[in-house]
């Protein structure tokens, strides 16, 4: 690697990267948090059938899964810093076509919109790596926390600017909000204008040992599915838990709090993390977020009351966290610095494409077979990955 990366000087540079990847994090999560809390409302405005108001926040997720590999394709050939610039520009652009969706009422448009967002979204899911690309593997893991505790302020930013926003335009409800959306991005451009990642040359395109080979390592198994199943439980049950709230007789106000306290569970941990994670170890961390999960829909299975939706959502919040971060920590093992882009973009699209299957199905699971049948379904899948991260802990370590 060139000197200027060398191991003397990279907790220094990684320490600079995470902060400058972590004000980026916070321009950059906020357009996420503006389309799922406006992306039903703006749905239910411009189509007939209400079935089809959800599909713009689904189509997010499956914008953010479609745009990991084509991100991680451009970033291999320009660099992180020049991707990420080129990402912020996709996501105002898909901001504005999203605002004039809201406009002309045109409901293909705004969901055109939300689709390209999720493009945008596609290259800021990839922050967190970028933060691990020169950690030392110490700091390796309060590195990728520092970037998540960004998401804690993009979990303000976000809502904060829908209230400012809303009525700013009274022909076009929400029109504004969108508009600010693709300013936070335009802003963020000076924020990642600031990061300095390793050379493109550091990094040979095509090197590497085949994509396959890497994938087979019981630890890229396991840690893969840690994080599907993390992040994917976590949308699943998200997007489920308003719609009961309001089934069950609670009001707006309070599902709105309900996620409010989900989100701030979500990155508020953040700040300790990493320091968990180097005291008690990846897979314990990961595995301790899992239970989390599992405890979360437990608590909803025992009540409907608000309270028992207020702590399900806070514990799946938390789980989110240690299990998101710590899988993502142990994928950052099992590859050499020429194979991280290909890795880590194979990675995100398994991650986000269970994300956005999780969003699409939420809804309907609810409608047919209500709350419990919601919790219920997080057993499984989150039974399989602690047997997994347990399995890899038992393999012999792969030479990487």
């Amino acid at each position: 690697m060139n000197q200027h990366f060398s191991a003397l000087d990279g907790d220094r540079l990684a320490k600079r990267n995470a902060l400058v990847l972590a004000g980026a994090q916070a321009l950059g999560g906020a357009n996420p948090a503006i389309v799922v809390s406006l992306g039903g409302i703006v749905g239910a405005q411009l189509v007939s059938d209400q079935a089809f108001a959800t599909v713009p926040v689904s189509l997010l997720q499956l914008g953010i899964a479609a745009g990991v590999i084509p991100a991680a394709m451009v970033m291999r050939r320009l660099g992180r810093r020049s991707g990420y610039l080129i990402g912020a520009l996709v996501g105002a652009a898909g901001a504005s076509i999203a605002a004039g969706g809201v406009s002309l009422r045109l409901f293909w448009l705004f969901c055109l919109g939300t689709f390209v967002c999720g493009l945008y979204g596609s290259f800021v899911q990839s922050y967190r790596f970028a933060a691990a690309d020169t950690a030392t593997d110490a700091f390796r893991p309060r590195a990728i926390s520092w970037v998540m505790i960004g998401g804690l302020a993009a979990g303000v930013i976000g809502p904060q600017s829908v209230y400012w926003t809303r009525d700013l335009t009274p022909s076009a409800p929400f029109a504004a909000s969108f508009i600010a959306q693709g300013m936070l991005a335009l802003i963020a451009i000076l924020i990642v204008s600031r990061l300095r990642a390793p050379p493109v040359a550091a990094v040979r395109p095509g090197g590497g040992r085949p994509l396959g080979q890497i994938m087979r390592q019981p630890k890229f198994i396991a840690s893969v599915t840690a994080s599907l199943v993390a992040y994917g439980l976590m949308s699943f049950v998200m997007t489920a838990a308003p719609m009961a709230m309001v089934a069950c007789g609670h009001s707006v106000g309070d599902a709105t709090l309900g996620i409010q306290w989900h989100v701030l569970a979500m990155f508020g941990p953040s700040f300790f993390t990493g320091r968990l994670i180097a005291r008690f170890g990846k897979g314990t961390v990961t595995a301790a977020g899992l239970g989390l999960t599992a405890l979360a829909a437990v608590v909803g299975l025992t009540g409907l009351s608000v309270g028992h939706f207020w702590l399900a959502l806070i514990l799946l919040g938390v789980g989110w966290n240690f299990g998101f971060i710590g899988a993502t920590a142990l994928v950052t093992d099992c590859y050499r610095p020429e194979e991280r882009v290909k890795v880590q973009a194979a990675n995100d699209f398994l991650v986000f494409g269970s994300v956005a299957i999780a969003s699409f199905s939420s809804g309907g699971l609810l409608s047919h077979g209500g709350w419990d049948a919601v919790n219920w379904l997080v057993f499984p899948p989150v039974a399989v990955a602690l047997m997994l991260v347990a399995w890899q802990r038992y393999q012999r370590p792969a030479t990487v």
